[in-house]
């Protein structure tokens, strides 16, 4: 019934910009903790970025403070993911997940991932 789907991934040179999406089924992504999610091969997954109840309340990863943005929108009832300033580091499988509501609330749903693959 729930179902995530991220779109928006691609190859892009350092510096440059790219906004995820992750489009939602099931629920309602106004009302719900989301959070995007990145692995590189070799390394472990890492939280990039989640968004609380109320949507203002975010919290990023040391590594895209500043470059980054995790936002919803009500409309497309959708999750998104602005990425500026790219670098190779940024080279990873990234994937969306609702998330239970909290200081570390667990993934209950993720997404398929989409690939985002930066070159210098």
């Amino acid at each position: 019934q729930v179902q995530l789907v991220e779109s928006g991934g691609g190859s892009v040179q350092t510096g440059g910009s790219l906004r995820l999406s992750c489009a939602a089924s099931g629920f309602r992504v106004v009302n719900s903790c989301m959070g995007w999610f990145r692995q590189a091969p070799g390394k472990e997954r890492e939280e990039v970025a989640r968004v609380f109840l109320p949507a203002g309340n975010t919290n990023y990863a040391d590594s895209v403070k500043g470059r980054f943005t995790i936002y919803r929108d009500m409309t497309e009832n959708a999750l998104f993911l602005q990425m500026n300033s790219l670098n190779v580091e940024d080279t990873a499988m990234y994937t969306c997940a609702a998330l239970v509501c909290g200081i570390s609330g667990s993934p209950t749903h993720w997404g398929q991932g989409t690939q985002v693959t930066v070159s210098s």
